[in-house]
């Protein structure tokens, strides 16, 4: 579906099990593979359940807008690095710079419901339409 990939310098804190101590390991993660491919399956039951009435309306009730329109974009989301300080990948920044458009976590409930596992997040891109 989406194919990109990141490289990402970052460093992640890892405490000891218990959350108690100063231990902190540091795990360099110097790339991060975002690109996945969905079965025909799930995405024709994601891209359902991503514009079913009720679902843009649960959306549009906390926004200015009436309407919605799907992009079929979606994404996986990445680590945060200097390389991409808005947690996804380059191609989908204009998205988020754009007052015409809205990215939403995709529900892990429809996750599940279309039967993805793996991302095991994604985000979804939806065009506002002004009347």
């Amino acid at each position: 579906m989406i194919a990109t990939s990141n490289t990402i310098l970052t460093a992640i804190a890892q405490f000891d099990e218990y959350g108690k101590g100063k231990k902190v390991g540091l795990k360099i993660i110097e790339s991060f593979e975002s690109s996945f491919t969905l079965e025909k399956n799930a995405q024709q039951m994601l891209f359902k359940l991503l514009t079913s009435k009720d679902f843009i309306q649960q959306i549009t009730s906390q926004l200015p807008c009436q309407k919605l329109e799907f992009t079929e974009l979606i994404f996986q989301p990445v680590p945060y690095s200097k390389e991409t300080p808005k947690g996804m990948a380059k191609e989908f920044e204009q998205y988020h710079k754009s007052s015409d458009y809205i990215i939403i976590n995709v529900p892990p409930n429809f996750m599940f419901k279309a039967k993805i596992f793996k991302p095991s997040r994604l985000c979804a891109i939806y065009k506002i339409t002004r009347d």
